[in-house]
Formats: structure tokens, sequence, C-alpha cells
């Protein structure tokens, strides 16, 4: 393996600042050294090693029985060691030679220690053990250690971790299963958890007592968020997004949308209406943004600005060929006299970034808060602003943007807040779920849009709403009034359903 010299020394990163051994450290013997040095090679979750097994639904806890933790650490020490010495003079290495290499040092490691035990007569893996510890401890160096079999699961939506207790798992038809902790103890899941926090690089995050809150977005599509110290014990929860590079007639064909309502939507969407998708905590709103988002002509230039990165629209470069994706970041330490924290950039601060790369349009995420005034000022820009919200009907989602408003500050006023729904955003589409119980007995979890709403500036500047698609009496969906600008939509290539009435 030859490689190019560079200046400076990969031991220097993180990954390799472990204390070094002399020797080969007994693998059923824990290496003395900190937490956080047996964690020092640990990333955030990323893609799978060379041909990755799977995990199956169900599965995880089988894919991790008899696996003996303490010999896993001792390993990954010893990877972690030679990995840092085959690139000791190299910087320029990228990730994918990286992991590969380290691949092969782990398969080394287990086969010298079968060839050692096998020479001293001692017991030693069987074939299938060897290749449970070589997953174990590539996760262990590379992911999220005891956590990986579970967010491989294709069938797990929500990892909840409940300290070095427990482990529940919900499952994409709403099953919540039990599993054994992933944690020794509650400062081994700080400490991973502290770890983690630093690998955000430019948006570097803490989890200390200080900032007991975190919130990280993982390579692959997952959320985490976790809370310790203000609570009774740690607690981690980690979101899966399901589907991530999807489109309208995906979701058209699963029954999210009817067709004419997708019909509807795409149109509104290349018409450049703003809009907003609201709905409860796991019904598909940032999979129906993304699915709306992937309508949009892959040649507009886009900006998407979020807390933390969810849409991932940057990661499908042949939908969105322009795009630039921010991400705001927390600041630390001492407040100035501002109320600002050091290093801290705000959502506000990046919508005024963007305006200066000319954007064809900007798209804000989640709203939770006083996020909702960059929102305004990202659809004041330009027209087709896409974003989320927290609400359980369509009607519901505007007094919980008026209420995010006016937490930004007596600056806000009511009157102002009403001004800025019924002039900026043009649909607001509400997504529910329902789980349905079939004639065997089992459970289907249905999402599926049961309000388009379409909003007007009214009397005194309240918003003026006309129900456009509904749910009527029998729980069917209904086409009901169209905008005033439904006409628009015909360059776009949606003409109204001429029989009107039920349409699914």
């Amino acid at each position: 393996m030859n490689y190019d010299k560079a200046d400076q020394d990969l031991t220097d990163l993180p990954i390799f600042q472990s204390r070094r051994t002399t020797g080969h450290t007994p693998p059923s013997v824990r290496p003395q050294q900190s937490p956080r040095d047996l964690l020092a090679a640990m990333p955030p979750a990323t893609p799978k090693p060379p041909e990755p097994e799977h995990a199956e639904s169900g599965q995880a806890d089988e894919k991790q029985a008899g696996i003996n933790w303490g010999e896993v650490r001792a390993f990954r020490q010893q990877a972690a060691d030679r990995l840092a010495d085959t690139f000791s003079a190299h910087f320029h290495v990228d990730d994918a030679e990286r992991r590969r290499v380290g691949s092969e040092i782990i398969n080394q490691l287990l086969d010298e220690h079968v060839r050692r035990a096998t020479q001293n007569g001692h017991d030693t893996y069987t074939p299938e053990q060897q290749d449970a510890m070589a997953k174990a401890i590539y996760d262990a160096l590379f992911g999220l250690g005891r956590l990986q079999p579970y967010v491989e699961d294709e069938d797990v939506e929500n990892i909840e971790v409940y300290g070095a207790q427990k482990l529940i798992c919900e499952h994409s038809d709403g099953r919540l299963t039990e599993h054994p902790p992933i944690a020794d103890s509650e400062a081994d899941l700080r400490d991973m958890l502290s770890f983690l926090a630093t690998r955000g690089g430019a948006t570097e995050r803490t989890f200390s007592e200080a900032s007991p809150d975190l919130h990280l977005n993982l390579t692959g599509g997952y959320r985490l968020a976790a809370v310790g110290w203000v609570t009774h014990t740690t607690v981690v929860n980690i979101r899966r997004h399901r589907l991530v590079d999807v489109d309208i007639d995906q979701l058209q064909a699963s029954g999210t949308v009817t067709p004419e309502m997708a019909a509807f939507l795409t149109a509104a969407v290349r018409a450049r209406r703003s809009i907003l998708v609201a709905g409860g905590q796991g019904f598909g709103k940032t999979t129906l943004i993304r699915a709306l988002a992937n309508a949009i002509d892959p040649m507009e230039k886009l900006g998407t600005i979020e807390t933390e990165y969810e849409l991932h629209l940057q990661d499908m470069p042949d939908r969105h060929k322009r795009i630039i994706a921010w991400q705001a970041r927390p600041g630390s330490g001492e407040r100035d006299a501002s109320g600002r924290m050091a290093g801290e950039i705000t959502l506000d601060d990046l919508v005024f970034n963007a305006l200066r790369h000319n954007l064809d349009r900007m798209i804000v995420g989640e709203v939770r808060g006083k996020e909702v005034l960059p929102m305004f000022k990202a659809m004041q820009s330009g027209a087709g602003s896409l974003s989320t919200t927290h609400a359980h009907s369509a009607r519901a989602a505007i007094e919980r943007l008026i209420t995010c408003a006016m937490e930004a500050g007596s600056h806000v006023s009511e009157p102002f807040a009403y001004r800025q729904v019924a002039e900026h955003i043009d649909l607001i589409v509400h997504i529910t779920r329902q789980d349905v119980r079939d004639a065997d007995g089992t459970v289907r979890r249905r999402r599926y849009v049961d309000e388009v709403v379409a909003v007007e500036p009214g009397e005194h500047g309240r918003p003026a709403l006309t129900d456009v698609f509904y749910r009527d009496h029998n729980g069917d969906i209904a086409l009901g009034s169209l905008p005033p600008w439904i006409d628009q939509l015909a360059d776009y290539g949606y003409v109204p359903s001429p029989a009107g009435g039920v349409i699914a």
C-alpha cells in the first residue's frame, strides 16, 4: 500500500487519541483506560462495511447474544492502534480506504487470536462467533457500537434508550419491543454521547451537566436526541428516516396521497406556491416534504436551512444539482451583552446569509419555536418555500405558528403574526396516522394526507381558509373548493377532476 507523504500525522486526529499499548492486550482483559480513551475510536453512525450483513427485523438481539463486550473493547483498542500505525505518516486517506483497512486489521486480529488459542490448546471462537465478533468490533470502531444492529434493522423506526436499564424499539407497524441495555453503566452511556457530540466538526455540540440536551444528525438518515442530568436517567431517542430518496408517485402508490391530490400538490410546488406541512410526531411530515421538494426542477438553485440536517436533499445530487444546505450551530460558553453565546449561528443568521447566494427558493426545516420568523423571511424573499410544524389539524397549524412567532419576543405582535401567515403561506397540508387492524388481527400503520387548506389574506389581515381536500363524514377524502389561483396550475399539468366530490 503506497500513499503520498503528507505534512500532518494522521494520529493527530481524535479517533487515534488513545493510549498506545506494547505488544498485544489479551482480548479477555479490558485495557485500563478512561471511558473516553475506549470510545476514542468510535465515530458516529456510518456506512456499513464492505458486504454488510443487515440485521433483519427481530434479529438484533440474536446477533449480539453471547458477545463478550469486554473483549470487543480490547480488540477495538488494538485495531485503533494498528490503524494509527498504518497511516501514521499519511494524511490524505479517504474514509472508505480507512474503513477497508480497518476491516482487514480486525480480521487479522481475530485470526491471530484463534491461532494462538489453538496452539495453546484453549477453546476459541467458532466461525460463526468470529464473524459476530468482527461485526461487533467494526461497529465499535466505526459505528454506534451496540446500537448498530438496531439502526440497521429496516423494520425499526424509533429507538429509545433508558440509561443502562433497557432499550425499546418502535417498529414500522407500531409494535413496541423491549431489548437488553446497550451500556454497562450510566457513565458509559453519557461518555459515548459526549464523544458523539464532538464529532460534528464545524457544528460540534456538547453534552454535559452544563448542556444536558443533545441533538445530532447521524450519517444514514438518523436523528439523535438525548437528555441527561435533568432526568431520572440518561434518555436517548434515535429516529430513523426510512424514506429519504422518495417522490410523490411513491407516496401515491403507498396511499399517502390520492392521485388527484398528488397531481395538485406537484403542480403547486412547480408553480412556486409556499407550502407548510403539519402533523404529529412520526406522522411522515419530513418524508412528505422530501417528496414535494423532489418535484422541483433539478436545475433550480435551492437553499435548505435547518437546525439539524433532516431533509438530506444535498445527498441526492441527481434530483438537486444546485443546492446549498445550511445547518445552525449552537454556541458555547458565556453569553455576551446581546444574550448570544460564543460561536452561535442561528437560523436567522443563515437566512440573512442565504440571501447573498442568489437562490431560486429557500426551504426552512421544522418550525418548533421562533424559527417561524426565519421561515417568514424565506417566504418573503422568494416564492415556493417548504416547511413543517407540529399540529393536529391544518387550522391548528395556524395557531401553532402564531404561538411560535410570539415566543420570539415582545416585538412580535399577534396581528403581525397573523398577517405573516396570511400573506406568505399558500397551502397547509396536514398528514395523519392511523393504526388499522385487519380481519386476521394484523395491525397496519397507515399515514395519509387528510387535509389540504388554501390560505389567503382575509379581513383585518387574518388568514382566510379554503378546504381544497378534506375528509368527509364517511372518512373519505373529498375534493372541495379550489383556491383563486387554480388556473395557474394548468401550466404545470393539473386540471381539476370534473366529477369533484369523493375521490378516495
